[in-house]
């Protein structure tokens, strides 16, 4: 199964998102990331969608989604085509003996101390989910108290957009 990135746009409107979302659960189709915000037009939302599948499944849900009244347009980016990233807040536990470690991880991920305690940095990571994966890897044997991630958003690379047509 690959990773699919679908773009869709709608109408910013209480709802909407509670019916794209339980399409794809009607469907068994479990979603890996989910995020959604507005667009520089307040009256429309952009909501990403990473899931796992198929060509031709991804394919028919994209179809289906598009019946929905409130979405107003849908693509389904390629890997190559995006540029995607995420966002991680990863508290760590630390030592005396261990912050200076963990400062020199962070440091090389080109994350954030965004919060410091005697026993615990919190870290603002942000990136692609691999690089955000392995930061996670690369700090947990120091000790992970909490993780909050956002998920994947994405905008198709260069000159090609997703907009509506006026």
């Amino acid at each position: 199964m690959e990773r699919y990135t679908l773009s869709v746009l709608v109408e910013n409107q209480a709802g909407v998102l509670s019916r794209v979302v339980g399409l794809f659960s009607r469907r068994g189709f479990n979603i890996h990331s989910l995020s959604v915000g507005t667009t520089q037009d307040d009256s429309v939302s952009r909501i990403t969608i990473e899931v796992n599948g198929d060509a031709q499944t991804v394919e028919q849900v994209s179809k289906q989604l598009s019946k929905i009244v409130e979405v107003i347009k849908i693509k389904t980016l390629r890997n190559y085509e995006i540029v995607k990233r995420g966002l991680a807040l990863v508290k760590v536990k630390v030592s005396p003996k261990t912050r200076s470690e963990v400062i020199e991880i962070t440091t090389v991920f080109r994350a954030n101390i965004v919060d410091i305690s005697p026993n615990t940095l919190t870290v603002e990571i942000t990136g692609h989910d691999r690089k955000i994966g392995a930061f996670i890897d690369l700090v947990e044997p120091y000790g992970i108290e909490e993780i909050s991630c956002t998920g994947m958003t994405a905008l198709e690379r260069g000159a090609n957009t997703l907009k509506i047509d006026k």
